[in-house]
């Protein structure tokens, strides 16, 4: 039997196999055989596969996975199989990416509320939650380099990077998988604080338009109504009114992409500051003080609410985070209605 070399890696306990003389280097691509821990577990084989193989293309990790040599206990198994806490996996030997150095800054946001299952935070305007489409990093890898220690963190849901507010992230997988079914089965409830321009009438107004998400020539993701899109239900309650703004509190019924932002759009209220769906000109004279108003340098969105069961207790939650000072003090400038 090879002599087996066992380090840790974050949550898992990897052994690989020591080189013999014959081998050729040890930056060669080796046998890993990792165990499953408490966290890992009730994934499927294949989703679990996919986020351990960086840089690995989809379609070679399934290859691997057709073929028979990932064995889970030694023994064969399909795409579909759930992970078992002690499982051992062994993943044949395959060159992935090379690590990186951990380039993202340690940093921690406001907490709202945290135990050992939840972690919730008020993620200011400005701060992509997690990493890609031109962003080296963002939320979710901040406070994964500032809490080394920490065996399980993951988003539940996203917020866009121009929006402040309430994100939630899990500790736990039963946890993240308990919030996922929650979302899905509308138990959640989230809602906005949004100011739009414009004469807005109605104490409360139903917007159901269909939403179809598209990618523009340049790779930017957008959302437009569609006849064929997903059915999207938002409804508005008017909060105060000014005299050319009006805020709002939005309330989700189905949570697509970027739909407050466009069913507002489409109804004729572009949202202060929104860069995508909004009013441009606006937005350029937002930037500087103007008559019987102040300065604004964001878009005025967001998740000041959420309520939801607790996946342990089973007690219904409500968490709130307050307007940021940028938007309060905006608000204070204005000329009311």
């Amino acid at each position: 039997m090879k002599d087996l070399a066992t380090i840790n890696r974050g949550a898992h306990q990897i052994q690989m196999e020591k080189p013999s003389p014959q081998q050729p280097s040890a930056s060669q691509p080796k046998v890993q055989l990792l165990t499953i821990s408490e966290e890992e577990a009730g994934q499927r084989i294949d989703n679990f596969l996919l986020r351990i193989c960086k840089g690995v293309p989809k379609s070679h990790v399934y290859r691997v996975l057709r073929s028979g040599e990932v064995r889970v206990n030694k023994g064969r198994i399909d795409q579909l199989y759930r992970l078992v806490e002690g499982d051992v996996v062994r993943i044949p030997p395959i060159r992935m990416a090379e690590a990186t150095e951990q380039t993202a800054p340690k940093h921690e946001f406001p907490i709202l509320f945290e135990d050992n299952f939840l972690l919730i935070i008020d993620k200011p305007a400005g701060v992509a939650v997690h990493g890609g489409s031109g962003v080296s990093y963002g939320v979710i890898e901040q406070l994964r380099a500032s809490r080394p220690d920490a065996k399980f963190l993951e988003l539940v849901h996203r917020l866009d990077r121009e929006t402040s507010g309430i994100l939630l992230l899990a500790k736990k997988r039963t946890a993240l998988t308990n919030l996922h079914e929650q979302m899905r089965d509308g138990v959640t409830d989230k809602r906005y604080l949004t100011l739009v321009s414009g004469d807005w009438k109605n104490a409360r107004q139903h917007v159901k338009l269909a939403l179809h998400k598209y990618t523009t020539a340049d790779g930017e993701r957008r959302v437009r109504v569609q006849a064929d899109g997903m059915p999207s239900h938002t409804v508005f309650s008017l909060q105060k009114k000014y005299r050319d703004f009006a805020l709002l509190e939005a309330e989700l019924k189905t949570g697509r992409t970027h739909q407050i932002r466009v069913h507002l759009s489409a109804s004729g209220f572009a949202i202060a500051g929104d860069d995508k769906y909004g009013d441009f000109a606006l937005n350029r004279a937002l930037l500087k003080a103007g008559e019987g108003r102040g300065v604004l340098k964001r878009m005025f969105l967001h998740a000041h609410q959420i309520s939801f069961v607790h996946p342990e207790s089973g007690k219904t939650q409500t968490v709130n985070a307050p307007l940021p000072p940028e938007c309060l003090n905006f608000l204070k400038t204005l000329a009311l209605a």
